[in-house]
C-alpha cells in the first residue's frame, strides 16, 4: 500500500487501518463508512478513493469503481498498484483495449510485479497476442515460482495455441506444486479427454476424489470418462459449480473460441419472431452472465434471465439488461410459471441435460399458445443404433436429430426448424450443433 500524502496526524492512519481490516473481513457497509469519511476531511486521500474503489467493483459496480480508481491515480499517477487494480476493473467493463493500457503502465512503473505480468499475459493471450502473452505469463512465474494463477492462465493460453503437450507439461509441473488445485486439475481433465487419455482421466479423478470425495466436478467428470452410471442429466451441485467457478473468465473465453450460439439464436428470432416492438414477455433460460440479454432486448417488453449459477447471475446483472434474475434450475422454474412468455430462448443449457423431456413439456408450458422456442444443442449423427443422447467426455451431452424432432412433438410442439451451426471452435475443431426452432401449439 503506498503512502498517504499529507498525513498530518495519526487518527486519518488508524481510521484507514480500522477501514481496511473491516473490508477485508468482508464487511464492506462498515468499510465504505469509514472510507467515505475519510474523503469527507481529505477528498483527495488516494488509498481511501483507491480502496472505495475495489469495495464498489466488490458490489459490482464497475462504472463507480472506475471512476473513484480514476481518482485515486490523479493524486498518485505513479502507484503501479492503482493501475493494476483499473486494469481489473476494465477488464470487468469488457474494455480489454483500456485494460490493456493500464496493466502496460502498471509494469512501467513496477516490472517486478508477477501479478501485473500475470494479468498483462492474460489479456494479450486473449487478444491473440500469443508471444508476447507467453512473455509475460513466463515472466510471472520466474518472479513466482508459487504462482499458481499464472500456471493455469499458461496452460489456458498454450491450449488457446494448439500446443497440448506443452500445457500438459505445465500442468503436471503445477501438480508438483499445487496437487489439489482445482483449476489445474480441470484443464488437466479437458487435456486428457481431448487427447483419449482416459485411463489418466480416471485416475486423475479418483485421486481428486480422494482428496475431496463431496466434489461434484470430480465426481460428474469421472462418469464422463468411465460411462459408468450415466445420468440422464448433469447433477445441479455440478452445473453451478462448474459455472461459478468458471464466471469471471466467461465471457473471455467463449470470444476466444469463437463462441457464435447467441448470434445464432438471434438469426433464428429474427426469422421466426414478430419483428422487434419491445412487445413480448421472454424467458433467457439458462441465461448465464448474459450474453444474450441485448441481443434479446428489442423485443422485449419483459426480459427474465434464469440461471443455476449465482456468480454467473452477477455478471448478468451488471448488464443492466434483464428486468428479472433468479437463480434456480430450469425445469422447476418453468413450471412455476404457466403461460407466462411468448419467446423462450435457451443457448447452450440443454447441452447438460441428456433426456430432453421434461425440459420440452416444462417449455411448452411456459410458453403461452403460439410462443416461439428457440435453442442450441450439441450433436451427434442419427445413425442405425445411435442413441438418443450420450454423455461425452468433456462432460457436455449431444443428441441425434431423430430424438430432438420426436421429443417436441411429443410435448406439443411444431417443429419450425432444425439445422446444422457450429457453435464455438474447441481444440481448434469445429463443435457441431443443432439450431432448434419451434412454436407452441394450443393447449390441449
Amino acid at each position: 500500500m503506498s503512502a498517504i500524502p499529507n498525513r498530518a496526524t495519526a487518527a486519518p492512519a488508524d481510521m484507514l487501518s480500522q477501514a481496511m481490516q473491516l473490508h477485508q473481513s468482508g464487511r464492506l457497509d462498515d468499510a465504505e463508512a469509514l472510507y467515505q469519511r475519510l474523503l469527507g476531511v481529505n477528498p483527495r486521500h488516494a488509498d481511501a478513493l483507491h480502496l472505495m474503489g475495489l469495495a464498489k467493483a466488490q458490489r459490482r459496480n464497475f462504472d463507480e469503481a472506475a471512476r473513484l480508481i480514476g481518482k485515486a491515480i490523479a493524486v498518485l499517477p505513479n502507484e503501479a498498484l492503482f493501475h493494476n487494480n483499473m486494469g481489473n476493473v476494465h477488464v470487468e467493463r469488457g474494455k480489454a483495449d483500456d485494460a490493456l493500457g493500464s496493466y502496460r503502465r502498471a509494469f512501467e512503473l513496477q516490472p517486478d510485479r508477477p501479478d501485473v505480468c500475470n494479468n498483462l499475459g492474460v489479456v494479450l493471450s486473449r487478444r491473440g497476442d500469443a508471444a508476447e502473452a507467453e512473455r509475460y505469463l513466463q515472466r510471472a512465474l520466474e518472479l513466482d515460482t508459487a504462482y499458481t494463477d499464472a500456471r493455469n492462465n499458461l496452460a489456458n493460453h498454450y491450449l488457446r495455441n494448439e500446443r497440448v503437450n506443452d500445457a500438459l507439461q505445465v500442468c503436471l509441473d503445477a501438480l508438483m506444486v499445487a496437487p489439489r488445485n482445482p483449476t489445474l486439475r480441470r484443464i488437466l481433465g479437458v487435456i486428457y479427454a481431448a487427447q483419449g487419455m482416459n485411463d489418466e482421466a480416471e485416475q486423475l479423478y479418483r485421486t481428486w476424489l480422494a482428496d475431496e470425495p463431496d466434489n461434484a466436478e470430480a465426481k460428474f467428470r469421472l462418469v464422463a470418462c468411465t460411462q459408468r452410471g450415466v445420468p440422464e442429466r448433469a447433477p445441479d451441485d455440478y452445473v453451478a459449480q462448474i459455472f461459478d467457478s468458471f464466471a469471471e473468465s466467461f465471457d473471455a473465453k467463449l470470444a476466444s473460441l469463437s463462441y457464435r450460439a447467441p448470434e445464432l439464436a438471434l438469426e433464428a428470432i429474427t426469422r421466426f419472431a414478430s419483428p422487434p416492438a419491445a412487445q413480448l414477455d421472454i424467458i433467457d433460460a439458462g441465461c448465464g452472465t448474459g450474453l444474450c440479454g441485448p441481443l434479446l432486448k428489442p423485443w422485449a417488453r419483459r426480459l427474465v434471465g434464469v440461471d443455476l449459477s449465482e456468480g454467473m447471475l452477477g455478471k448478468a446483472r451488471h448488464r443492466g439488461t434483464y428486468d428479472e434474475l433468479v437463480a434456480a434450475e430450469l425445469v422447476a422454474f418453468l413450471q412455476a410459471r404457466p403461460a407466462s412468455c411468448e419467446l423462450l430462448v435457451s443457448t447452450d443449457t440443454l447441452i447438460y441435460f441428456g433426456a430432453l423431456e421434461s425440459a420440452a413439456r416444462a417449455a411448452v408450458a411456459a410458453l403461452r399458445p403460439g410462443g416461439l422456442l428457440v435453442f442450441t444443442l450439441e450433436q451427434h449423427a442419427d445413425e442405425d443404433g445411435a442413441p438418443d443422447f450420450k454423455l461425452c467426455s468433456h462432460g457436455r451431452y449431444s443428441h441425434r436429430q431423430g430424438y430432438v424432432d420426436a421429443t417436441l412433438r411429443d410435448a406439443g410442439f411444431v417443429l419450425l426448424e432444425m439445422k446444422t451451426v457450429v457453435l464455438r471452435m474447441e481444440a481448434s475443431q469445429p463443435v457441431a450443433g443443432w439450431l432448434v426452432s419451434a412454436r407452441a401449439g394450443p393447449p390441449n
